[in-house]
């Protein structure tokens, strides 16, 4: 596995794979690596002749008073873990090779930004767009892997893709998580001992909700119960958002005619949580 720092080497060995014919994989991450990445190591692995894995915490997502300066990260520990897992570029640019000092240029999907995560990070998915943006012009992938804990971010990057023609196919990876249901998060590590054993009841809470929205209850009724459950399950805890929305759209629904998505966000400590569920009807 070559490790590429500068952004131009990327581009001119992903152009010369591509004018060879090879169809290159993408998966960006912001690196420390759990099984959740390593699963979308290994299905891009399947869907392509070379793999690029990114790492790079990307300042541009981050809004004031998070956690940008203290993100976990392991360099040595990622790159063993990506080169098993049959990676033939890990990228891992420094910051400032990814945005010059006087960088102008965004890209957002503003109308399924509106809810749910957007709502409470207004400048995250603006950052995203613009990094995997960029990511696709310089790795030249053909397909790229994305976890579906991040379905609002899945949505977006599949709305940009379509309107601007970009040549990628965006491929969503169903949820890795622990034997307790947790989704696998590298911000699980800011949990407590404590946080971390109540933390399943985030997980356990959507399927009853899904499952009182198949038994036909109402998606108000439905949100105060979870609310309700969450209070008693998570007392250390405080939700962000708990959400029933069109998986598409990302917008709230208040009645249930097709599939939808129950979403929430919990801030536990140091982190905050967020989890969802398909729900079929």
């Amino acid at each position: 596995m070559n490790v590429i720092t500068d952004p131009k080497a990327l581009q001119a060995q992903c152009l010369t794979w591509r004018n060879e014919g090879l169809r290159i994989g993408l998966v960006p991450t912001m690196g420390y690596f759990h099984d959740g990445h390593l699963a979308l190591m290994e299905r891009a692995r399947e869907l392509c002749d070379k793999l690029v894995v990114s790492l790079f915490v990307n300042p541009a997502q981050f809004g004031e008073n998070e956690d940008l300066d203290s993100y976990p990260h392991d360099m040595e520990g990622d790159s063993a873990k990506a080169e098993a897992r049959g990676a033939d570029v890990l990228f891992a640019p420094p910051a400032g090779a990814m945005y010059e000092p006087d960088h102008a240029t965004w890209i957002e999907v503003p109308e399924l930004g509106k809810h749910l995560c957007g709502a409470q990070r207004p400048v995250h998915f603006r950052g995203v767009c613009t990094v995997v943006a960029k990511l696709f012009m310089l790795a030249q992938p053909a397909v790229a892997v994305f976890g579906q804990k991040d379905w609002q971010q899945l949505a977006i990057l599949k709305r940009m893709v379509r309107d601007l023609n970009i040549p990628v196919e965006i491929i969503g990876h169903e949820i890795v998580r622990e034997a307790d249901g947790l989704a696998l998060s590298s911000r699980n590590a800011y949990l407590t001992q404590e946080e971390r054993a109540a933390a399943p009841a985030i997980r356990k809470g959507l399927l009853e909700l899904a499952d009182r929205i198949r038994a036909g209850e109402d998606v108000a009724a439905a949100k105060r119960g979870l609310a309700e459950n969450f209070a008693a399950s998570l007392p250390m805890g405080e939700v962000d958002y708990i959400e029933i929305v069109d998986p598409e759209r990302i917008v709230p629904v208040e009645e249930v005619d097709g599939p939808v998505l129950a979403a929430v966000a919990i801030r536990m400590g140091r982190a905050r949580l967020i989890d969802n569920i398909l729900i079929e009807v």
